[in-house]
């Protein structure tokens, strides 16, 4: 593997990303949705980040992408302007090679760097790796949620991660 660097994602990107998020829709519990998005979804999401003033942000191997990052508002009230919630995915060849540390490493950067006050990982119960990986990085688990989703035929719980900035 080659070296990789974060940058901000750029519209040409949006295949690419589509790509990976739909891989996780189909094959993960990190999207509790079954529905895989359409590329002029993915499109909405990304101005959408953008008009919200919230990173997308790119892991690049060559011209690669090996994954994609993002923040969004924790909840939509006022109180909470000062809190986001991070989303991570991997492209399945880079996984477990230090890109997801790489990219949550520069957004919680971001995030510091845009006055936040607090970021919070949303996490299946299951996925150990990302929950070893959010605690690498500073993260505290702060509340457990049992079967509050339901995906592949089985009820999920999730691990609601925070990490001040």
């Amino acid at each position: 593997m080659q070296t990789i660097h974060v940058r901000d994602a750029v519209e040409a990107d949006l295949p690419m990303l589509l790509e990976i998020y739909n891989d996780a829709v189909v094959a993960t519990t990190a999207v509790w949705d079954d529905e895989p998005r359409t590329l002029d979804g993915q499109a909405q999401w990304f101005d959408a980040k953008r008009a919200q003033g919230h990173p997308v942000l790119v892991a690049v191997e060559s011209e690669r992408i090996a994954g994609f990052c993002s923040y969004g508002w924790f909840r939509p009230w006022h109180g909470y302007r000062y809190t986001v919630e991070n989303s991570v995915y991997v492209h399945g060849s880079y996984r477990r090679c230090g890109v997801g540390r790489q990219m949550l490493s520069a957004l919680i950067q971001r995030a510091a760097a845009q006055g936040m006050h607090a970021i919070i990982g949303g996490i299946e119960a299951r996925n150990l790796a990302s929950i070893r990986l959010h605690e690498s990085l500073g993260y505290r688990e702060a509340a457990r949620l049992h079967e509050v989703g339901r995906k592949f035929d089985r009820w999920l719980d999730l691990v609601l991660m925070e990490r001040r900035l």
